[in-house]
């Protein structure tokens, strides 16, 4: 077939194709081991030059290393006692030569006398720094490989050079002698492949049936009569782009006449984008051309690319009716993917308005011009919605689009029209579509100016679908068209009910969780404190930052919380709790715990105790709520609890499974206060221990829940040293600046757990505001007692209280005298309140009771009672304490004041 397209016949003449596989296959061979004897003749000469460097570098060694060289270079005359011994070693170890010479390139050996005392010719600097030096040269006697090798002294010093040089020839003799064994060895292999070779090729012959280039090409011809009946066109453009080729469905499609084999395409009258394409002949894959009323389908590939005539061969398919169905499968493509986009997009967050505010931006983009959602005003307050459609007041919530649309702006309040068709759709929960505006349908009678000016601003075609949730309308999406030539359609509408479907239930959610938030977020701030309580022995500062929403259950809900008690004689009670959990839940355990330990703190308990209470406590919640088949115990539930006591200055501290607190001295040093820990409440069975310290003054102790130093992407030791370091260098700031500086340091913009934060600034109440007497226990020691308070109270400038503490105090101390034992100890307390106490060692506790008429005693309790604003009985280690506390006069007005 080459010479049907004017090339040169192949030199392969045999009759069938086996024949000529076999000769081309023996070619093959033949080139192989040619290629194969040539790599070995090269080899050869490369391992003759690595055995002459090897044998070089030996004998020069070898002789640099000799007994008696280093010597022989030293003595008077080196050419005679090294020349014989080179010479002698050169006939035995089959070299060339050896030269020895000295440092400065002068030979004292070498075979040709003659040349001793000359210049060493060669590369010799390497080994005066004691390297071994080889190269390849050509000398006068052929090309060499000779190695130069120092001769050092017993201290390393170079102090000559031994040289050893071989010629190649001397050492590629034996490879050369093997040459005629390795062309045999070629020869029987070439043997033994044609042999191969030509069991293959009779192989080959027995399945081809021995046919030859004839027969193929009557195959050939068979083929091509095959290919007028295929249902796909097939056009071949010879080189010359003349048409060589149209099989019958070709001509059919591109209507062309029975004659046109040797036609140029030019002239076949073909759609100019088709001829163009054909006469081109560049490659082309699916490429849709236009041909009448059809769309064809060609494919076009060159014909010589694997070694075939030059020219191209093209391809037609009918694909009017695939692009149809195709074009139907993209708009359902589309339409599916936007509402697969929709539902990534759209309620991404639980907020009414911001959910809206994601449809309309959605569908502003990606379906309508503008858009806009109007929703009843019970929803936006997160109340359940009970009426629906019209007779509904709706405020327009979420806009998007240009904003000289002439539509109401954010915040209007719409009440439909019941006669408008909208209003109608409206009360039946009907998606309403207007395609054309301008037709004034009924639509506009909602508001006439506005429709007029909606209009005139380029609005054309609209769409509303109410918002439904549970059968209940809680509002209506408005889609606009404006730039947008196409008009809404039916298939349009579908598509909006569906997209706007999705997003009522996210606003529903929204609506919701809005309500329950809400309801938490009121109990929450109903069950924390609002102020602080008035006191005066320590400066506090608080902070309480919720948990972000979507990162922990009901976002600002939870269940940390802190607490300021003050307690008699002064003293103060710092507590800070953590309910693990969020929601509604941890909300009100929290308020049950906050409750429990306000009761407990107005027994005067100290912190172990008060602890060992609250933990009985939350054992009992769990029982109830097992017993009642809930499984809302409280679990992972933690507190501290800390009194200070601004007379003396200390402060006693437990806690049930907290952090430890920080306390900062006056000098700036943080450091953790090492607190006994007690497991967490509800686990029982465990005592609690106490820590007792004295706190100087201007001390601050810092107090927090486990949200403020550990985070997901922060290890909870790494977080509370860094609360060290922040605080170590806090500066001597206020409570409210330690507190604005930690959470600035520690918190995140998003934190995921509640913070519970409280800092107190240690106050020492002045010693001459307090006094303190010991009293035997005789009763004429009262009116001594009575005398020295009276005294006392006109220097704290209290004259008007001296006769009400007198009396209560007389009471106090006569009791304490004739019911209780050992040392008797009055302490008065000049704060807020004039604080009064009375300590015994009985642990018996007078209890206030009504006497009868005839009574002669049994009245002095309920006289303190009258007298004092407050009273109570604190237990101590060694006995009791019985407080009272009396209201002091405001302060008169300084004449500064007055001005």
């Amino acid at each position: 077939m080459a010479g049907r397209y004017g090339r040169p016949r192949t030199v392969l003449r045999m009759r069938t194709v086996a024949g000529q596989v076999f000769l081309l296959q023996v070619a093959i061979v033949v080139m192989l081991v040619a290629v194969a004897i040539a790599a070995l003749v090269l080899q050869s000469r490369a391992d003759s030059e690595r055995e002459a460097r090897n044998r070089s570098v030996a004998v020069a060694q070898a002789f640099a290393n000799a007994p008696g060289t280093v010597e022989a270079l030293a003595s008077p005359d080196p050419s005679a006692v090294l020349q014989p011994r080179a010479e002698a070693a050169r006939e035995l170890s089959d070299v060339d030569f050896i030269v020895v010479f000295n440092v400065d390139g002068i030979r004292y050996t070498h075979p040709l006398t003659d040349r001793i005392g000359k210049r060493f010719v060669g590369n010799y600097g390497p080994a005066l720094e004691g390297e071994v030096v080889t190269e390849n040269i050509t000398g006068t006697i052929g090309p060499l490989v000779q190695a130069v090798v120092p001769v050092q002294d017993s201290d390393g010093k170079v102090v000559g050079l031994v040289s050893a040089g071989i010629t190649i020839e001397k050492v590629s003799g034996v490879v050369e002698d093997q040459i005629p064994l390795l062309l045999g060895a070629a020869a029987g292999v070439l043997l033994l492949t044609t042999g191969g070779t030509a069991l293959v090729s009779r192989r080959l012959r027995r399945q081809t049936h021995g046919l030859g280039p004839a027969e193929m090409t009557r195959m050939y011809e068979h083929h091509d009569a095959v290919l007028h009946a295929v249902r796909e066109g097939v056009i071949i453009v010879g080189g010359d782009g003349r048409l060589t080729l149209a099989n019958d469905e070709a001509r059919r499609l591109l209507a062309l006449p029975p004659d046109v084999d040797g036609t140029p395409v030019a002239e076949l009258g073909l759609e100019p984008r088709t001829a163009q394409l054909l006469a081109s002949g560049r490659i082309a894959t699916d490429e849709i051309v236009p041909v009448g009323d059809r769309l064809i389908a060609m494919n076009q590939r060159t014909t010589d690319q694997a070694g075939g005539p030059p020219g191209t061969v093209a391809t037609l398919r009918d694909t009017t009716e695939l692009q149809a169905l195709t074009g139907k499968v993209d708009v359902a493509r589309g339409r599916l993917q936007l509402l697969y986009d929709a539902g990534t997009e759209v309620g991404t967050t639980l907020d009414v308005a911001g959910t809206c505010e994601e449809l309309v931006e959605f569908a502003a983009a990606r379906f309508a011009d503008v858009a806009t959602v109007d929703l009843a005003e019970t929803v936006l307050r997160g109340e359940e919605p009970t009426a629906t459609g019209m007779d509904v007041d709706m405020r327009r919530t979420a806009f998007c689009g240009p904003p000289d649309t002439a539509l109401y702006p954010l915040g209007h309040q719409i009440r439909f029209v019941p006669t408008t068709p909208l209003g109608s759709g409206l009360s039946k929960g009907e998606a309403v579509l207007e395609p054309d505006l301008a037709a004034f349908t009924g639509w506009q009678r909602q508001d006439p100016v506005l429709a007029r000016e909606l209009v005139d601003a380029g609005m054309h075609s609209m769409i509303a679908v109410p918002l439904r949730a549970r059968g209940v309308v809680l509002g209506v999406a408005m889609f606009w068209r404006s730039v947008t030539p196409e008009p809404f359609e039916e298939e349009d509408l579908s598509l909006a009910e569906e997209l706007v479907a999705r997003a009522a239930v996210s606003v529903d959610n929204a609506r919701r969780y809005s309500r329950e938030h809400t309801m938490a977020v009121t109990l929450q701030r109903s069950l924390l404190p609002r102020v602080l309580p008035e006191q005066s022995a320590l400066d506090v500062a608080y902070r309480y930052r919720p948990a972000q929403a979507g990162l922990g259950g009901l976002g600002g809900v939870g269940g940390d919380w802190f607490d300021i008690i003050p307690l008699p004689g002064a003293r103060v009670a710092l507590v800070v709790g953590d309910v693990v959990g969020h929601g509604l839940h941890a909300a009100a355990t929290m308020g049950r715990l906050r409750t429990a330990v306000h009761n407990f703190s107005s027994l005067d308990l100290p912190p172990d105790e008060l602890l060992w209470h609250l933990d009985e406590l939350v054992a009992r919640i769990d029982q109830d709520e097992a017993d009642d088949g809930s499984d809302a115990s409280v679990t992972g539930a933690t507190c501290i609890y800390a009194i200070y006591d601004p007379v003396s200055g200390r402060c006693t501290m437990a806690r049930a499974g907290h952090l430890q607190p920080v306390l900062i001295l006056p000098d700036g040093t943080a450091e953790f206060v090492d607190v006994p820990g007690g497991p967490p409440l509800g686990l029982g069975g465990m005592p609690f221990e106490t820590l007792d310290l004295r706190l100087p003054e201007g001390s601050r102790l810092v107090l927090y829940t486990d949200g403020l130093v550990e985070d997901r992407d922060r290890e909870i030791d790494v977080g509370l040293e860094k609360l060290r370091h922040t605080l170590e260098h806090d500066g001597g700031r206020s409570p409210e600046e330690t507190c604005e500086g930690v959470l600035a340091a520690l918190v995140p913009e998003r934190p995921r757990d509640d913070i519970a934060l409280l800092v107190g600034h240690t106050r020492v109440l002045p010693s001459e505001r307090v006094a303190e007497w010991n009293v035997p226990a005789d009763p004429a020691a009262v009116s001594r007692v009575r005398a020295s308070v009276a005294d006392t109270l006109t220097a704290w400038g209290l004259d008007e209280e001296a006769f009400t503490t007198e009396l209560i105090l007389s009471e106090l101390v006569t009791n304490a005298i004739r019911y209780a034992s050992g040392p008797i100890r009055v302490r008065l307390i000049h704060d807020r309140s004039l604080i009064c106490e009375v300590s015994d060692h009985s642990s018996t506790s007078p209890h206030l009771r009504q006497a009868a008429i005839t009574d002669e005693g049994g009245r002095g309790l309920f006289l303190v009672a009258q007298f004092a604003e407050r009273w109570g009985t604190r237990y101590t280690p060694d006995g009791k304490v019985i407080w009272t506390e009396q209201p002091l006069p405001p302060p008169a007005p300084s004449p500064a004041d007055d001005d």
